[in-house]
């Protein structure tokens, strides 16, 4: 049962920390970009900086679905099903 415990608490440790990553991720982003924007508008009439903007932000759409466990394919909770699905089983 303790290895349990440290199991269920190593996950919901990963889990804190893919969203404080993904916060992190997505504060830089608001900021960098309107500096980019600004930029661009200040110096040439072709917009760039909607290039980084959209790069950026499906990177960021990945890391929301990756931190809050939102997987469109697979579905909620898939990799947990497994888990629990293969330890029943005995057979690593």
């Amino acid at each position: 049962m303790e290895n349990f415990n440290e199991y269920q608490f190593t996950r919901a440790k990963e889990k804190v920390d893919n969203i404080k990553s993904f916060y992190s991720n997505l504060l830089s982003y608001c900021i960098v970009i309107p500096v980019l924007a600004y930029i661009n508008y200040r110096t040439t009439s072709f917009v760039w900086a909607i290039f980084p903007a959209f790069g950026w932000g499906v990177g960021l759409l990945a890391h929301w679905m990756k931190a809050y466990g939102y997987n469109p394919i697979l579905g909620k909770n898939w990799e947990e099903r497994k888990i629990k699905e293969f330890m029943n089983q005995n057979e690593f």
